[in-house]
């Protein structure tokens, strides 16, 4: 028998009005905004510090993954199902999915199998609106810029200079670069442009980073916009745009309530890229779990170089808070990869393979210890795994220090992670842990990037391009040099070049060129070349997709 799919496994759980979710963590019914019967938005009064501080935090991050990832969504949700299953008041708190990849190859970002937040569809739809909102105040600064330059009483912005993009969160590559402006004066000055996918607007990464609306506010009118032909700096406040791009944001600064397959309580909140942005959900989703629950499971994009490097050093910098254990997802098929397998060899066994791998898996074990944490290994668990692979992992991660889990949430919900949920709680209790940030944010840029590519990527050294080199000048000048780093680079090696995988050694990484989110409150050295539109497969998943007369989704996953 066929096992059943994400959508179909959605659509026969027993949702539960979202009220009912609610009063688990004993929030009335008049605090909810609700969103029909199964989505709602939390006002931020119900953020507590003192009750923060007595919360444990959890981090769910992985190898560097295969094309299709290795599950951490999944096992995130699996693991708040199972902290249930043991008696522990759980949250778990993830990123909202874009449209983009849903229609594209990847798919939503539910989870999966019987560890999925519900309603699906609607979650990996247009849900709350959120998206739209971003979308909307990140274009409206597009158009502030550009009827400034079409008007006699200008900032005297150089358009040659303009960096700020506009956005759309759909797959669609034809608008990578575009020519606007044509026609005319009236359809104001041509001039080069183009947009980016919602998920890569610094909107979101300030939507996740702000931790009020006097915050949002704030970081909306530090957008960097470009300069004025006397080389001064413009931002989105010098066009005064700061308070209409947060009136489209009022709503979207609150965290939304959803629940699980087995009816507990699940926040979804922002969804920033992790190759070139903070790749985590914002810090007000984060802190109003810590506010609800005794426990809190959290995500982190891509493997532990990129989301979770930027989690722990960008995230608990703002935010004043820390991991108390971290979780790192692998794959028998993603050291299967990184020992040198093909794709169409990823389901066939070969403990050789899974060896050679085993020093990705590595590395990033002790890149946790750098931080000051012992990590739980999540082995996903797929049915071409064996046993003879499975049993390598775990006693080579117990040689470590480390102590590797099976889990099975896909297949068994919280059934089949009731042990990973266990060995986390013991990890927290035993008290090992006691995390730091990996550098200083005081440092200069250069030697906060050396840090990060020669502690967590395993690099030799760092190079910096001449325009690279220019950049950092204009960092300084503009007082930036004291923000943290965000690496922008592949998610698929720990170095700077995609197709080495495994660990590499005796490389140099090279910082091609600089940008700085402002608003978002960080530096952005670019490694390689980075997609901030991606475009659609030959066959793209929406083919696939379909809705009946009674508005029944199907194919959707």
């Amino acid at each position: 028998m066929s096992f059943p799919t994400d959508i179909e496994i959605a659509q026969k759980a027993a949702i539960r009005p979202i009220t009912e979710i609610a009063a688990k963590l004993n929030i009335s019914s008049d605090d909810l905004e609700l969103y029909g019967k199964y989505k709602a938005k939390l006002p931020l009064s119900l953020i507590d510090e003192e009750k923060i501080k007595k919360a444990k935090l959890i981090l769910v991050t992985a190898i560097n993954p295969t094309p299709a990832g290795e599950g951490k969504t999944t096992v995130s949700i699996g693991l708040h199902e199972g902290m249930n299953k043991i008696g522990k008041k759980s949250v778990v708190v993830i990123r909202e999915p874009s449209l983009g990849p849903v229609f594209g190859i990847k798919g939503g970002a539910a989870g999966g199998g019987y560890s999925q937040v519900i309603p699906m569809e609607d979650i990996n739809l247009h849900f709350t609106g959120d998206f739209s909102a971003v979308e909307k105040a990140n274009n409206l600064l597009a158009a502030l810029i550009d009827n400034n330059l079409n008007n006699k009483e200008n900032l005297g912005i150089d358009p040659r200079t303009v960096v700020w993009k506009r956005v759309m969160d759909m797959n669609d590559r034809a608008l990578r670069q575009i020519v606007i402006g044509l026609g005319g004066k009236t359809n104001g000055v041509p001039r080069e442009d183009g947009f980016n996918i919602t998920p890569a607007s610094e909107v979101m990464a300030i939507l996740c980073m702000s931790q009020s609306f006097a915050d949002l506010k704030q970081r909306l009118g530090n957008i960097y916009i470009g300069q004025t032909y006397d080389r001064k700096p413009v931002f989105a406040r010098d066009l005064k745009a700061e308070s209409a791009m947060a009136i489209l944001l009022k709503d979207a600064i609150k965290p939304n309530l959803v629940q699980t397959l087995e009816g507990n309580p699940a926040i979804i909140h922002g969804g920033p890229f992790a190759n070139i942005a903070q790749g985590t959900n914002t810090i007000l989703a984060t802190k109003m779990g810590l506010s609800l629950g005794d426990y809190v499971v959290t995500e982190a994009g891509f493997g532990a170089d990129l989301g979770a490097e930027k989690f722990m050093n960008i995230k608990c910098g703002y935010a004043g808070f820390g991991p108390d254990a971290i979780v790192i997802v692998a794959t028998i098929r993603a050291l299967r990869h990184h020992g040198g397998a093909k794709k169409e060899e990823y389901n066939t066994a070969s403990l050789e393979r899974v060896q050679k791998g085993f020093e990705n898996l590595q590395k990033h074990i002790e890149n946790c210890g750098k931080y000051g944490l012992t990590p739980v290994v999540a082995i996903n668990a797929f049915p071409a795994d064996s046993s003879e692979e499975v049993q390598f992992v775990i006693d080579a991660c117990a040689r470590l220090g480390a102590k590797a889990v099976v889990s099975e949430g896909f297949a068994k919900g919280g059934e089949g992670t009731m042990n990973l949920a266990q060995a986390v709680v013991d990890m927290i209790e035993s008290g090992a842990n006691k995390f730091h940030r990996l550098y200083d944010w005081n440092l200069p840029v250069e030697d906060k990037i050396r840090t990060i590519a020669k502690e967590i990527y395993g690099a030799d050294d760092v190079n910096f391009s001449s325009k690279a080199l220019l950049q950092l000048k204009t960092i300084k000048n503009l007082g930036f040099d004291n923000l943290p780093v965000c690496m922008a680079k592949t998610q698929k090696s720990l170095s700077d070049n995609e197709k080495i995988v495994g660990r590499p050694t005796g490389f140099t990484v090279t910082v091609r060129e600089f940008e700085f989110a402002s608003g978002a409150g960080f530096v952005i050295p670019i490694l390689g070349d980075m997609m901030r539109m991606p475009g659609l497969p030959e066959h793209p998943a929406s083919e696939g997709m379909d809705i009946d007369d009674n508005g029944k989704i199907t194919g959707l996953s």
